[in-house]
């Protein structure tokens, strides 16, 4: 049993901090928000006044918290100065490349391990503890924390040195939005068409169409009785979080200098459905935006 600090209780990070108690854990949990400390208290969790209450003394810290700024905020300020020696230290969040080097090389130098780690599975994958993580870091501090990630995900990919958890990422989101669009489209076609759209998820999801985003995601009612598409698009994940993910990859891109023309179309589109109010809608809803169009022509 490991002591761990688990700073950030929102809606990925309540169901983590929750398996980590599960597998039998110390976890010291921190939250601004009272509410969602309450949660993890209920789940077994021990709760912190601060995030270095949390942190110390504790032998690992897992962060989930919103964006690069956040993340480098609550190291600078509250994990570096209240860690103890040796600490592993591994940030599940999903932020830029640089936000998460920049980190990972300030704990470095302090003498502590760090890893970024972000997931993909969504929230229903955080509580059943079925996520996959992208990890990056040095072999070493990989596998001192590979054991803890395990108890929170069916998956832990070592993706390369530091940044590279990141990177694999905003690639694979990229292209999950790219391949949901695409399927959103076929569907509507074959509606427009009068293909039955049942009938088309039979032969596509057995024939070169499938994907992901069709077998386990479909973003029409009926074929995926567990697809946010058939209770009325509510996430699951929702359109605002692919967005962000879009911008990351998009950033990662012109850094790099690599050509994604789709992952650029894919952004404007998402961008067009938050700015109608879609924010908190799934992302397989797009589907209503891709209707849209082909009802305005």
């Amino acid at each position: 049993m490991s002591r761990i600090a688990f700073i950030g209780l929102g809606n990925m990070g309540s169901g983590m901090a929750a398996n980590l108690v599960k597998a039998g854990h110390d976890v010291h949990a921190f939250d601004l928000s009272a509410e969602a400390l309450a949660k993890a208290a209920e789940g077994g969790a021990q709760t912190a006044a601060s995030a270095a209450d949390a942190v110390s003394g504790a032998d690992a810290v897992v962060t989930m918290l919103p964006a690069g700024k956040h993340v480098r905020a609550v190291y600078e300020s509250e994990v570096f100065g209240a860690a103890k020696d040796g600490a592993v230290f591994m940030d599940c969040s999903t932020i830029d490349v640089d936000s998460a080097r920049d980190v990972g090389a300030a704990a470095k130098a302090k003498g502590f391990k760090f890893l970024d780690a972000p997931v993909s599975g969504g929230v229903a994958a955080a509580t059943g503890g079925t996520l996959t993580f992208m990890v990056g870091g040095e072999d070493a501090d990989f596998a001192l924390a590979e054991p803890i990630l395990s108890a929170m995900g069916k998956a832990v990919i070592h993706a390369g040195g530091l940044g590279s958890g990141q990177a694999a990422k905003a690639c694979n989101n990229m292209l999950l939005a790219i391949n949901m669009i695409g399927t959103c489209e076929a569907f509507a076609l074959a509606a427009k068409l009068g293909l039955d759209q049942q009938k088309f998820f039979d032969i596509s999801s057995k024939a070169s169409g499938q994907s992901w985003s069709m077998t386990s995601y479909c973003p029409v009612p009926g074929p995926v009785p567990a697809s946010p598409a058939n209770n009325d698009y509510q996430p699951g994940f929702a359109a605002a979080l692919m967005l962000k993910d879009l911008g990351l990859a998009m950033e990662a891109a012109d850094a790099a200098s690599a050509a994604t023309p789709l992952g650029a179309l894919a952004n404007d589109l998402y961008q067009s459905f938050v700015d109608q109010g879609d924010a908190n809608t799934d992302f397989s809803g797009i589907y209503r935006l891709i209707e849209e169009c082909d009802s305005n022509g």
